[in-house]
């Protein structure tokens, strides 16, 4: 399940996810960061820039994904496939990647959301074959 690297040497499932997460953030000049995040707020993976902090992006995003499944339950809207805020400097969007864990990107106020979403569902097969 490991990918080799050009070095030879096998890649560990983290530095694979991380690989990923930095692909995704640098193929798309919008997205500015992005975090693989445990149904329970804990960072599996991560590219999110020195002054944000792991823990509170974790514990905010697992408290949105779950009042996102409250809000869907109580709307019949089935399973939320996504989870979205909007602010004045940008957007945090998450999606669901494998059973129990939530992609979060965050993006640049101007961004081409229907760009990001095609680039987040590739990005979430790939997380898939992993976890």
């Amino acid at each position: 399940m490991a990918e080799v690297s050009s070095l030879g040497s096998r890649m560990s499932r983290t530095e694979v996810l991380n690989r990923i997460l930095r692909s995704l953030q640098s193929e798309s000049p919008d997205i500015q960061a992005t975090a693989l995040i445990s149904e329970d707020g804990l960072i599996i993976a991560s590219a999110l820039p020195q002054h944000i902090e792991e823990v509170r992006v974790g514990g905010m995003s697992a408290t949105l994904q779950s009042l996102g499944s409250r809000a869907a339950h109580e709307l019949s809207l089935g399973k939320p496939m996504q989870v979205m805020v909007r602010g004045e400097h940008g957007y945090a969007v998450m999606s669901t990647a494998a059973e129990g864990t939530v992609l979060l990107v965050l993006t640049t106020e101007s961004a081409k959301l229907g760009l990001v979403f095609l680039d987040m569902s590739r990005a979430v097969k790939e997380i898939a074959k992993i976890i």
